[in-house]
């Protein structure tokens, strides 16, 4: 699976991995030494994210139900927690810097898949 941003045409990722179930929701990227360029992990559903216990910043995308972007986190470093967004119902985590990159921001619908 990929993610596109539909404004703009651009690939926020070329490889996506669902955490749709209860303990890859838990573990979500907790143990990786970091996210390779194009790499992405899809938190469903989901609200709110945490990095406590990671190795390295990432880019959080949070999507309404049409996957519309409602809020974005740009490099979050490790052992932060970010606010409730209350309309949510996942969040996209990519490599620090994709956000940034592909020029995506709160408005934007972005495709998976």
């Amino acid at each position: 699976m990929r993610v596109c941003n539909l404004r703009n045409g651009m690939e926020l990722s070329s490889k996506v991995e669902m955490a749709d179930r209860l303990l890859k929701r838990m573990k979500g990227l907790l143990g990786r030494k970091k996210l390779e360029e194009g790499e992405s992990l899809c938190i469903t559903p989901c609200m709110s994210i945490h990095t406590i216990g990671m190795r390295f910043s990432i880019d959080a995308v949070f999507l309404d139900k049409r996957n519309v972007v409602i809020k974005v986190k740009k490099n979050l470093l490790p052992n932060r927690i970010t606010a409730l967004a209350l309309r949510a119902v996942s969040v996209l985590e990519l490599p620090a810097g994709t956000l940034t990159a592909t020029d995506t921001r709160i408005g934007d619908t972005v495709e998976i898949a």
